[in-house]
């Protein structure tokens, strides 16, 4: 096995922080010191926390601020390992089987014994279970990276138990054991960000072998920052009134409350709208951006008029003087 690569960013904690801000992604030192422990004990990140706090996005970002070819694998009930590791290609096995069928009589006739064209079939039978008919799928895809992965195992809690037996020799020893080639073990070692949104408790096993991260709403002060680091054209004086409104929301009692990933987006629909400052049928008109479930968005409704107007009242205390 080739030794993990270090990029410069990887040297340090701090690093990882600023190459992930390169990329526009915001980190915490609680973020950036998982990712720096992964990448040098080589041991997967298991990510947990609510859909939409950036846990996926972390691990793109992180392909992206090391030069990293990012391998996803999309979790979902009923994976198997012809969608995670490999499968074979029947189209071409069956191509080279009707080549073979008519090659055949030429090769038994040529042979001088049976046990002569016994040999010379067995050829033709191992190269049948060849590298050659095997397509790779993102497990072994990330193994055979010269140049280093991120390996990002997306919504494992979605996939079933047998998968996670299926993941430990992967995570373990950083190999794909396949019966008819043997074991491929991985050139580089890839860096391995699994997520969970807890929609099942995940095995043991699978746990001990990671390390554990939790992603969860973030606070205002980084709430702000992401928000300028992703809709950087928004005014202070906006930006102010939108994360006050939404961490109050969070506080309301509803089923769903906003992540991250929708105050960006009602922070882009508020500029597209070009909206100065909020308002109660500005916010009434764009709450579906915000909630994505019917109950909630009629729970609000009585509420609105008071968030819109503590959010205004709010900023306007915390505003510095000359800003926008």
């Amino acid at each position: 096995m080739t030794p993990a690569v270090h990029p410069p960013s990887l040297k340090s904690i701090d690093a990882i922080t600023a190459a992930l801000a390169d990329v526009g992604y915001i980190s915490t030192r609680q973020i950036s010191t998982a990712i720096y422990l992964a990448h040098h004990l080589r041991k997967p990140v298991l990510i947990e926390g609510p859909a939409g706090v950036g846990k996926t996005d972390l691990a793109v970002s992180v392909a992206k601020a090391l030069g990293f070819a990012l391998l996803r694998l999309q979790c979902y009930e009923g994976l198997d390992d012809s969608k995670a590791l490999y499968e074979w290609k029947y189209g071409k096995q069956l191509l080279y089987t009707q080549i073979l069928k008519e090659k055949i009589g030429h090769l038994v006739d040529a042979a001088d014994s049976l046990q002569g064209a016994f040999s010379k079939l067995a050829v033709f039978q191992d190269l049948f279970f060849s590298r050659d008919f095997l397509e790779p799928r993102p497990l072994l895809q990330a193994m055979e990276q010269p140049g280093g992965s991120v390996l990002l195992i997306d919504e494992v809690d979605k996939s079933e138990e047998s998968f996670e037996a299926l993941l430990l020799e992967v995570l373990s020893d950083y190999q794909v054991t396949i019966p008819e080639i043997g074991t491929i073990r991985a050139q580089v070692p890839p860096l391995v960000v699994l997520t969970s949104n807890n929609t099942r408790e995940l095995g043991d096993a699978l746990k001990r072998r990671c390390l554990h991260l939790h992603i969860g709403f973030p606070d205002a002060d980084l709430e702000r920052r992401v928000l300028r680091a992703r809709v950087p054209d928004i005014t202070e004086h906006l930006l102010s009134q939108l994360v006050s409104f939404v961490q109050s929301l969070r506080n309301e009692n509803i089923r769903k409350p906003p992540s991250i990933a929708e105050s960006v987006d009602w922070a882009r629909t508020l500029l597209l709208l070009h909206a100065p400052m909020l308002d109660e049928t500005l916010v009434r008109d764009t709450l579906n951006v915000l909630l994505k479930r019917e109950s909630d968005i009629q729970e609000m409704q009585g509420r609105l008029a008071a968030l819109t107007l503590a959010a205004r009242k709010q900023s306007e205390a915390v505003q510095p003087v000359g800003v926008d």
